[in-house]
C-alpha cells in the first residue's frame, strides 16, 4: 500500500511537471511565431482598450468610450496591432488588401507597370526620378531605375498570386507569412510609394493639359513643398519610411492609386465630426475598402468589423 501511495504521489508530480512544461512550451512558440510579424493576429478590442487604457485620467475615459463606439455602433470586435514604424500606413493597408484577396487595380493590369521607370525618365523627360530614395535603406548606387524594377516587381507577384488563392484561411496564413520578411515588406511598400508618384506625375500633365483631375490633386499641388511632381517627391515622399509617415493628402493619394476606399477612425477626434474619415473620391465609393484605427494620427492598426452574413 505504502509503494502503491509513493506510486501515486511520483505520477501527480510527474503531471504536473510535464503541464508546466506544455504550458512553457506553448507560450515560447507563440512567442517565436509572432516576434517578427509586424501585423499581429487579432486580439479582442474591448480586452486591448482595457489593458492599455486604465486609469481614470481624462485621457482613459475618452479612449474608452471610443473603443465601446467602435465595438457597439461601427461593429469592430477585433483589432490587430500593426508595428509602428513609418511604413505604418502603408503596411496596414497593403495587408489588409492582400488578406481580403483584392484584385491588383485594372490600370495596372492594362500597362506594363514594371516598365514605368523608364517610361518616366525617357518618354516623359523625368530625369529627376533617379533621385528617388527608398525609406531608411539609405540607397546610394546609381541603378534607381534597375531596384525600382525589382520593387514593382516583387509587389504586382505577390498581389497577383495572393489575389489568386481563393480560400480566405490560405490566403491569411500566406499573408502573415509575408509580413514577416522585413526586405519583402520594404521592397513592397516602395513600390507602392513609385506608383503614388506616377499618379501625381500623370495628374500634373493632366493639369498642365486643362483635363480632369480628381479634387484632392489640386489640394496637393496648392502646398508650397509640393507644387509639382519633383517638389512632392523631394519634400514628401522621400522620407515617407525613413522620417515620415503619410499625411491626409497622401492618404487620398494611396486610396486613388490603389483604388480601395480608406477609411480612417481617429479616437482621439471622438464625439467630433472628424472621428471618422474616408478617404475616397465620389467614383470610388461602391469599391474595395480597407479601415484604420489611431489614437493619435500616427500610429495606425486594423479595425476588425464583424460583417453580417
Amino acid at each position: 500500500m505504502a509503494l502503491f501511495t509513493i506510486a501515486l504521489w511520483y505520477c501527480r508530480q510527474l503531471y504536473a511537471y510535464l503541464g508546466h512544461l506544455l504550458k512553457w512550451w506553448s507560450r515560447y512558440l507563440q512567442r517565436k511565431f509572432t516576434k517578427n510579424q509586424s501585423v499581429r493576429p487579432e486580439v479582442d478590442l474591448l480586452g486591448y482598450c482595457a489593458h492599455k487604457w486604465k486609469g481614470e485620467t481624462r485621457q482613459a475615459r475618452k479612449m474608452r468610450e471610443a473603443y465601446e463606439d467602435l465595438f457597439w455602433r461601427h461593429h469592430v470586435k477585433s483589432i490587430r496591432q500593426v508595428s509602428g514604424d513609418n511604413y505604418c500606413v502603408l503596411r496596414a493597408v497593403l495587408f489588409q488588401i492582400f488578406n481580403q484577396g483584392i484584385p491588383l487595380p485594372p490600370w495596372m493590369k492594362a500597362i506594363d507597370v514594371l516598365k514605368l521607370p523608364e517610361k518616366l525618365l525617357y518618354s516623359q523627360g523625368c530625369n529627376w526620378i533617379q533621385q528617388y530614395s527608398f525609406g531608411p535603406e539609405q540607397y546610394t548606387c546609381s541603378n534607381t531605375l534597375g531596384k525600382l524594377r525589382k520593387c514593382i516587381d516583387m509587389l504586382k507577384n505577390q498581389w497577383m498570386e495572393i489575389s489568386g488563392i481563393k480560400d480566405s484561411y490560405e490566403r491569411g496564413s500566406l499573408c502573415s507569412s509575408l509580413f514577416r520578411d522585413e526586405n519583402v515588406e520594404h521592397q513592397m511598400f516602395e513600390a507602392v510609394k513609385f506608383i503614388m508618384l506616377y499618379q501625381v506625375i500623370e495628374a500634373y500633365e493632366c493639369l498642365n493639359n486643362k483635363e480632369h483631375i480628381p479634387s484632392f490633386f489640386h489640394l496637393l499641388f496648392m502646398r508650397d513643398t509640393s507644387l509639382d511632381p519633383l517638389s512632392y517627391m523631394i519634400n514628401h515622399l522621400n522620407s515617407v519610411g525613413d522620417k515620415r509617415g503619410l499625411d491626409q493628402i497622401d492618404m487620398f493619394l494611396l486610396g486613388y492609386s490603389l483604388q480601395v476606399k480608406i477609411i480612417v477612425y481617429r479616437l482621439s477626434k471622438f464625439n467630433s465630426k472628424d472621428f471618422q474619415i474616408n478617404y475616397v473620391e465620389a467614383y470610388q465609393r461602391n469599391g474595395h475598402e480597407v479601415s484604420l484605427l489611431t489614437e493619435d494620427d500616427q500610429h495606425y492598426h486594423i479595425p476588425v468589423i464583424q460583417t453580417e452574413n
